[in-house]
């Protein structure tokens, strides 16, 4: 990674930081978030993969109004660090802790990678 990535990156995971601790006050069955990036490819590479418990909490999730504003919330986090994403719902993936233990046995390394 460059130099010019890591500071990025940096960036990038402070943001996140900021979204994922007001997500897990204010959406039922947010557990975490991380980001998936190939910097030769940066900002449309960019993956942000949103983890909930369960896979009914993530289906009440994307059923409500709280989905949007999350995205808001996320789109105008990135922008603060100058990332403008064309559509940033294409670049936001969701995923349970549930589907990781049934079909990885637990492995985020081996679902993500």
């Amino acid at each position: 990674m460059r130099k010019t990535d890591k500071k990025v990156d940096n960036k990038l995971r402070l943001v996140l930081t900021d979204v994922c601790e007001t997500a897990l006050k204010e959406i039922n069955g947010f557990q975490w978030l991380t980001h998936l990036v190939n910097y030769s490819n940066f900002p449309q590479s960019l993956k942000v993969v949103c983890v909930f418990d369960t896979n009914d909490h993530l289906a009440t999730f994307i059923a409500s109004s709280n989905k949007n504003l999350f995205t808001s919330l996320i789109e105008s986090k990135l922008n603060e660090i100058d990332i403008k994403l064309k559509n940033v719902a294409a670049q936001l993936l969701y995923d349970t802790e549930e589907n990781c233990a049934k079909f990885h046995n637990g492995n985020w390394a081996n679902r993500l990678g």
